[in-house]
């Protein structure tokens, strides 16, 4: 068989400063019109505010997530965040960097290899403007 390589953008603009959307069902789509059976596709957020992570989607789970973020990175520093001299999004900068920037799943006969719970998420930071994810698809 012929090596494939698929790459496509899904576009997103939120109006919450901060959420978390299933993209799962995007993603498989993608999955499907690359025709690759065999092989691994890779879910990158292309913004430094926003990430891609894997998890139950389960409402109160994805709150918690979001509460627990706050908590540990809140938006008001004392004294202050030294990136908010210049922008004052230092918060959503540095929760990207906790969650990370993107997730490899491997694929066996035309499917994603997910546990039974896991879904894939794009969480953004930093809302109210247009983001991307690069979708790369490469395998038999």
């Amino acid at each position: 068989m012929a090596l494939i390589s698929y790459r496509t953008y899904l576009v997103f603009e939120f109006d919450e400063r901060e959420t978390i959307k299933n993209i799962t069902d995007h993603v498989e789509m993608i999955l499907e019109e690359s025709k690759v059976r065999e092989g691994l596709v890779l879910v990158s957020a292309l913004h430094t505010t926003s990430a891609v992570f894997i998890n139950d989607d389960e409402e109160g789970l994805i709150q918690d997530t979001l509460e627990y973020l706050e908590k540990t990175i809140p938006d008001h520093k004392v004294p202050y965040y030294r990136h908010n001299k210049s922008e004052k999004d230092a918060p959503a900068h540095l929760k990207r960097n906790a969650v990370g920037r993107s997730e490899t799943i491997s694929v066996t006969d035309g499917r994603m290899d997910l546990g039974n719970w896991e879904q894939i998420f794009y969480a953004d930071f930093n809302g109210n403007r247009k983001k991307k994810l690069c979708i790369k698809i490469i395998g038999e």
